[in-house]
């Protein structure tokens, strides 16, 4: 951390002695709300929720961010690794199906002693790595062995929206190449029951406007891993007040664009998959933070 690039941002600040970079956070591990959390897919999620810790700081920056107090680091309290665990504990009492490190990119090697205690402690309970692929391939690698189920998103195909709504341009080949790390460590889906235990799922976040890039990246993912994961195409976009700059996305999802998006992906062929239903873009959607 003293000179920090673990992300394609390669920021190079000294995050150990009060620099910040491009994620707004610390060496310290920075969270906003440690908690089972029943809104993820249904295989994530179950009856008894994921046990989901929200990392603050975010090497993303997407202008439209749901969670902006908690990716610009506002939010949040700092744990050491002793308490981090002892919260994960009392996860585990309250039966949560998984831990569920939720945009963890920022502190991913940091988190390697955090995962290999729990692992030896929890030697079943699945670790899901929810991200929104802005990741180093080599990153991914190192956490081989102590994840068992990748959330990727992949938010865009496309350099140019990339470039304009996350200042990344590098997003869409960065973004290939960690999924395809994932896929290679978990090449194959394994469930118990209807409770996923190791794979990837990759997620899709519809924007209003763009359809025919949703298809592009529902086509590639298709193409290049088939049955090897699942597809979660989103439609819970919400625009807030700090999308005002940007018109062409100042406004919520159509029921029909985000239809076309679905039956695009049935017509080429995927069936592993989850769609949303009803009217997901509500603030009761977006949980609390401290």
């Amino acid at each position: 951390m003293s000179k920090c690039n673990l992300c394609p941002r390669n920021c190079n600040v000294d995050r150990k002695n009060g620099q910040y970079g491009y994620c707004h956070v610390g060496e310290t591990f920075k969270i906003g709300r440690i908690a089972p959390h029943m809104w993820e897919e249904p295989c994530i999620s179950g009856e008894k929720g994921s046990g989901a810790i929200f990392f603050a700081g975010c090497n993303m920056g997407c202008v439209y961010c749901q969670n902006e107090k908690l990716s610009h680091g506002e939010a949040g309290i700092e744990y050491r690794l002793e308490e981090l665990l002892a919260q994960v504990d009392e996860l585990m009492k309250q039966g949560c199906h998984n831990i569920n490190l939720v945009t963890p990119s920022h502190y991913a090697k940091a988190l390697v002693p955090f995962l290999q205690i729990f692992r030896e402690k929890y030697p079943i309970v699945p670790v899901v790595y929810n991200t929104s692929s802005y990741e180093k391939a080599e990153v991914i690698q190192s956490l081989a062995g102590l994840v068992d189920i990748y959330l990727p998103d992949m938010k865009y195909g496309s350099e140019k929206l990339a470039a304009r709504y996350s200042h990344a341009p590098n997003y869409p080949q960065v973004a290939k190449a960690a999924i395809a790390e994932m896929v290679a460590q978990c090449p194959q889906p394994v469930f118990d029951g209807e409770l996923m235990k190791k794979g990837v799922v990759v997620r899709h976040l519809v924007l209003p406007g763009f359809v025919e890039e949703s298809k592009e990246v529902i086509r590639y993912l298709y193409e290049t891993y088939g049955n090897q994961i699942y597809l979660s195409i989103m439609n819970q976009y919400t625009p807030y007040g700090h999308v005002a700059d940007y018109p062409e996305i100042n406004r919520t999802l159509t029921e029909k664009e985000y239809d076309e998006v679905v039956d695009y992906a049935i017509s080429i062929g995927v069936e592993q998959g989850f769609i949303q239903e009803g009217e997901t873009c509500k603030e009761s959607f977006i949980p609390e933070f401290v």
